[in-house]
């Protein structure tokens, strides 16, 4: 046999070896696929991702929690959702992921834990349970002095007031909002009214574009989101004519020009106003005492009957809390159907505003003013109203101090007091937002009544509109 045939023979033989050893190791390759599908399916779906921001959970509602599993799932109900500590939630499930919205910010510097049971893929196989566990941030928020050495500030600060940055100075700050990704500063140059829109830590200053020359006030924002309103009076009001009091909303997050809602009928003037959280809706009272509901454009305006005053709307709540002359109402925006808000039961002194907390039967806070007979306030108790009318004291302020304004945390966790210390002493300035000079804001935690802190300053960017 000549060498070229023995060549070619050993030539053959390495590839039937080679082709036999590919075949084999294919085989192989596809046991174990079939083998790993197998087991997952046997297993039942497990989780591959998570998605959270523990941040954004906490400083507004519509957060969600993402788990993203190994198999395409059947449709999960909310009751097999438990979330600990409890939270108001909704839940759905699209292919290989179920998601836990919800519907109020969290709680800050707290752990939290989502368990999903009885989680079944489609088709055959057992059910599985999904855990995740996260960790919310302490809260900060923004807070403002006037009259620094430095001119108007805004700060960022934590809930213990250790961290206090500067964010951003003018020689005139009338007042501020903070909306999702940014700050909202009403300013006055002189006699020319700014707003200008920042970013969170102050940078990238721009002018939204102002109806013209006036004034601006009442400056507020919605309970999450961009949008911000605010009232806008021309500054050559006189008989002839005029805007007075028009109000205007623009997103902060775009340069398109302030839209005017408009009102048909009546007297158009806004007394005040409140963004309908989760909707684009707003709740508008007017100088002739009309009650509205309307959308941003005011093209279709609800009339709710007339009022004094609108104490507030929870986040997360479609219930309004207002005065009419026959005593402070419930009003469901959904459908407008009201009742008289719950009498203080044993109330320390005379009742005061209500500011609604939010969540599922969370109650009020409201001021007491214990008032002497011949007219001087002894002290004022800053309390929280349960649903059944039991008060429970959060902070005793002495006669010589003022209560200006409550306002409430997006969990619902802190009450913030703003109070002007000895009112005899303590004058106020000459803004168009008007104040006293020295102004402390205490925090207090809800459920324990414990007092966090005492921050100087006001406006703590929780309260969505300006001390009234």
């Amino acid at each position: 046999m000549s060498t070229d045939s023995r060549r070619s023979r050993s030539r053959t033989r390495r590839g039937r070896a080679f082709a036999v050893a590919f075949a084999a190791v294919l085989v192989g390759l596809v046991v174990v696929g079939g083998i790993g599908g197998v087991v997952a399916v046997a297993q039942g779906p497990r989780v591959t991702d998570v998605q959270v921001d523990p941040a954004a959970a906490v400083a507004a509602s519509g957060s969600r929690v993402i788990l993203t599993t190994t198999q395409s799932l059947e449709t999960v109900d909310a009751s097999q959702v438990s979330v600990e500590p409890a939270t108001p939630f909704t839940v759905d499930t699209a292919g290989r992921s179920v998601g836990v919205r919800f519907t109020l910010p969290l709680r800050d510097d707290t752990d939290y834990r989502i368990t999903v049971d009885g989680v079944s893929g489609l088709g055959a196989g057992p059910s599985s349970t999904l855990t995740e566990t996260f960790r919310t941030p302490p809260l900060q928020a923004y807070l403002m002095q006037r009259g620094t050495p430095e001119g108007d500030t805004i700060f960022r600060t934590d809930l213990r007031g250790e961290a206090g940055l500067p964010v951003f100075v003018h020689p005139r700050i009338e007042d501020f909002r903070a909306t999702a990704n940014h700050l909202v500063i009403s300013v006055r140059d002189g006699d020319t009214a700014r707003v200008i829109i920042t970013d969170p830590d102050g940078q990238n200053a721009r002018d939204v574009a102002l109806p013209g020359p006036g004034f601006v006030s009442n400056l507020q924002s919605a309970d999450r989101g961009e949008r911000i309103g605010f009232t806008f009076s021309d500054a050559d009001l006189s008989a002839a004519g005029g805007r007075e009091s028009r109000l205007f909303t623009v997103s902060a997050a775009d340069d398109a020009p302030p839209t005017e809602v408009g009102l048909n009928g009546g007297d158009v003037r806004i007394a005040d106003y409140r963004f309908v959280p989760d909707t684009d809706s707003m709740l508008v009272l007017t100088f002739d005492s009309r009650l509205l509901l309307t959308d941003a454009e005011g093209g279709n305006a609800a009339p709710l009957g007339s009022a004094v005053s609108i104490d507030g709307i929870a986040r997360g709540s479609s219930v309004a809390i207002v005065e009419r002359l026959e005593g402070i109402r419930e009003i469901d925006l959904t459908d407008g159907s009201e009742q008289a808000l719950v009498q203080p039961v044993d109330p320390p002194g005379m009742a005061g505003r209500a500011t609604p907390v939010p969540g599922t039967d969370a109650g009020t806070i409201r001021s007491f003013a214990d008032i002497s007979a011949d007219g001087v306030s002894r002290s004022t108790t800053v309390a929280h109203v349960e649903t059944d009318g039991t008060v429970r004291p959060l902070l005793e302020v002495p006669g010589s101090d003022t209560v200006l304004q409550t306002c409430v945390s997006p969990s619902g966790r802190y009450a913030a007091v703003l109070i002007a210390p000895r009112a005899v002493d303590n004058p106020f300035d000459r803004y168009q937002l008007p104040l006293p000079e020295r102004l402390l804001t205490h925090l207090v935690e809800v459920d324990t009544g414990q007092e966090v802190v005492a921050l100087q300053g006001f406006d703590l960017s929780w309260c969505q509109v300006p001390p009234q």
